[in-house]
């Protein structure tokens, strides 16, 4: 039981005792695969952050590390990436200077807390908080903030000293203004890398065209540099690993940040959760645990700050490469670790002529492949309010920032849910000829409607949101019946859950109807809401004689007086609560 438990807190002691051999291949041309993506990548997405290269690589170490230890996926590929590299760089800029000291300290703070909350809501199992954000939402929030991600990536890719701004209008205003001063060299290089990106994706996406355009772009500036002095290099990138050091904790700086402390919370964990069920599904060996993933990333972001890491979380691209070069456990993790260490202690110089246009290159294709315009063209055919609330999002996010996207996708999915949870569907149903059954009279056109008897059947909970609605569409139904009603059996079979709100206007309802002459029956209710039922008092107003199995039974009950079926079900009723 002891070990049963530690190995659902510390899934490696699952998964490596049974390690096999055959696996070994897999995970080592995985982890070296993902690591040639990986450290150009990091390069690149730390300064999307604003930060040094370095630090892309310092948040390569120890969260991937952390993951594969307590993940419950063992295909993810965790570390630095775009989405989050922006949000990072939008909300510590109004902050601190971009680049300085005091920036690069409050984005290793960021990670703490970040961490810190992660691994808290996993702790106290809140991972269900997220589902509060639909997928039109993430679609939209993503595509919108993969946009601003390219659109703000084309100061490297022209070489033009464009603003950095997660607002549309600021970016487009300012593109406007300076475009006419691109660099030549840097744009050519810039459009080369890009077009030959997308046409190796297109021969196979296994082929690390990242690495390509980078060694291409290497070799360029190293051969020609003294023709390419206007195109901007990455230059000198420290060596040697990060030390130890805790970050600086400043209560009043935690206070300001915990707003975008929390959109990268949120953002991190539905990104972590939805690459692991897409890996998840296509194989047996392991389930994606969420509160589970929680507690790896927050000790992934947390371990991680005390090793100079920004926030990190899952990436897309790199998961998918990882799964399909043959990556079947945490192994392959560890491997690209130890080859972005040898990159820290040997390689760094090797980066010094890497044009700073191939990075913007490599981000741009990279994250234009996140604008899901095809989810879109299907929200709008499928659910038209779905395809509203993507729109919406992707707009306000596009035009308010990050922050203020994420807020406005979460307002509106709750108010949807609300909207949706306080109208639900609500019919008549009529009895289908030659049969005991009973359905929908707006879908099953040949059923009978008898007019002294209404059905009527409402398809949710019913509780204090949506009981005012139960009664104003049955009064509406009773009111077109008129007086030739002398039956009401409410099909209660949707129902799975009621309040005491709900109990007591169905009391109230009873007891008007009684009062006109018309019986008020229950047909197929359900045992908890039949107990909240009970519980609530609705036995002082109508006895156990007034439940059905099915509507048929209340309908011939009321017509015939045959209650074989009525009786039978009402001791079993009583056994049920003796």
């Amino acid at each position: 039981m002891y070990m049963k438990l530690l190995k659902r807190i510390i899934p490696i002691l699952d998964w490596l005792p049974n390690y096999k051999k055959t696996q070994l291949r897999g995970d080592v041309l995985a982890g070296v695969t993902v690591a040639i993506i990986l450290i150009p990548q990091g390069i690149a997405y730390a300064l999307i952050a604003g930060l040094p290269p370095i630090y892309g690589l310092y948040a390569a170490l120890l969260p991937q590390v952390m993951y594969a230890i307590f993940g419950s996926s063992r295909q993810v590929a965790i570390g630095p990436v775009a989405m989050d590299s922006l949000i990072v760089a939008t909300g510590v800029s109004t902050f601190a200077l971009t680049g300085s000291e005091s920036y690069i300290s409050i984005a290793i703070l960021l990670a703490l807390i970040v961490g810190c909350i992660q691994f808290l809501m996993g702790v106290f199992r809140l991972g269900f908080i997220v589902n509060f954000l639909s997928k039109p939402v993430i679609t939209g929030f993503t595509s919108a903030v993969a946009l601003t991600i390219g659109l703000n990536q084309f100061r490297n890719l022209l070489g033009v000293d464009f603003v950095q701004s997660d607002q549309i209008q600021v970016l487009y205003e300012d593109f406007i203004d300076k475009i006419a001063s691109f660099n030549v060299h840097t744009t050519i290089i810039g459009l080369i890398a890009c077009a030959i990106i997308m046409v190796l994706r297109k021969i196979n996406k296994k082929i690390p065209s990242a690495i390509v355009v980078v060694v291409l772009g290497i070799t360029i500036m190293h051969v020609f540099g003294k023709e390419l002095v206007d195109v901007a290099i990455v230059k000198d990138i420290p060596s040697g690993l990060p030390s130890f050091v805790l970050p600086e904790v400043d209560f009043y700086l935690i206070r300001e940040l915990m707003p975008i402390a929390l959109t990268l919370v949120m953002v991190g964990y539905l990104e972590t959760i939805s690459i692991g069920k897409s890996l998840e599904e296509k194989q047996d060996e392991y389930r994606i645990r969420p509160n589970q993933e929680l507690i790896a990333l927050g000790l992934g972001n947390i371990v991680g700050s005390f090793f100079k890491a920004y926030p990190t979380t899952s990436s897309f691209s790199r998961s998918a490469i990882n799964a399909e070069a043959g990556g079947t456990t945490g192994v392959s993790a560890l491997v690209s670790v130890v080859l972005v260490i040898l990159t820290l202690l040997f390689l760094t110089p090797v980066f010094y002529f890497l044009p700073k246009t191939v990075l913007a290159a490599i981000i741009i294709v990279a994250v234009f492949n996140l604008i899901s315009v095809r989810e879109a063209v299907r929200l709008f055919k499928a659910n038209n309010l779905d395809f509203w609330l993507l729109l919406a999002t992707f707009v306000s996010t596009l035009i308010f920032g990050v922050e203020y996207g994420i807020i406005t996708g979460v307002g509106l999915s709750l108010i949807i849910l609300i909207f949706r949870t306080s109208r639900p569907y609500v019919t008549e149903l009529g009895k289908v000829p030659d049969s005991d059954f009973y359905r929908n009279k707006n879908r099953f056109k040949e059923v009978i409607l008898d007019k002294e008897v209404l059905v009527f059947r409402f398809d949710a909970q019913l509780f204090y949101a949506n009981a005012s609605y139960f009664r104003e569409r049955l009064d509406h139904m009773v009111e077109k019946k008129g007086n030739d009603l002398k039956l009401i059996v409410l099909d209660a079979e949707s129902i799975n859950r009621v309040d005491s709100t709900g109990v007591e206007m169905l009391k109230d309802r009873i007891k008007y109807f009684e009062k006109k002459n018309v019986q008020f029956y229950f047909a197929g209710v359900k045992g908890p809401v039949r107990d909240a039922l009970f519980r609530g008092g609705l036995l002082k107003i109508v006895s156990l004689n007034h439940f059905f199995m099915r509507a048929n039974d209340a309908v011939i009950f009321h017509k015939t007086g045959d209650n074989k079926s009525q009786i039978k079900y009402a001791q079993y009723i009583h056994q049920a609560y003796d």
